[in-house]
């Protein structure tokens, strides 16, 4: 694995963890605010380094990992995985959610079709009551 010891701006360190798949996503995902680094929102230019806890959204969960390397460079899958750790409270976190999720899904209605002109009419008008 091709790893850096000096420092690596955190939107290149998500690309080339793949926490986003190009790093225009990356950066205007830190400058959202939605990623934190050791607790605090940060800019697509901060440096981290090895050790650091970073706290970043990924589909409808939300990842705590702690920085095991670093890369610029985007990496297969397998490699990736090998640039963080992910905290126990973290995975516990997700799972729980996941579990939720598919319990909420139950209770969803799951309609056979899509509604057709004269359905949606009356939705709307029912929706308007």
């Amino acid at each position: 694995m091709n790893t850096r010891s000096e420092p690596v701006r955190i939107d290149k360190w998500l690309w080339a963890a793949r926490f986003c798949k190009t790093r225009s996503v990356a950066r205007q995902l830190v400058q959202s605010g939605k990623v934190q680094v050791d607790g605090q929102r940060c800019k697509p230019s901060k440096t981290v380094t090895v050790g650091q806890t970073v706290r970043c959204p990924r589909g409808h969960d939300i990842y705590d990992v702690v920085i095991r390397a670093l890369s610029e460079h985007r990496l297969s899958a397998p490699l990736a995985q090998e640039l963080y750790e992910e905290t126990p409270e973290s995975i516990a976190r997700r799972e729980k959610e996941a579990e939720l999720r598919r319990v909420n899904a139950l209770y969803n209605p799951h309609p056979d079709h899509k509604p057709d002109k004269k359905e949606r009419r009356q939705l709307i008008k029912f929706k308007a009551q």
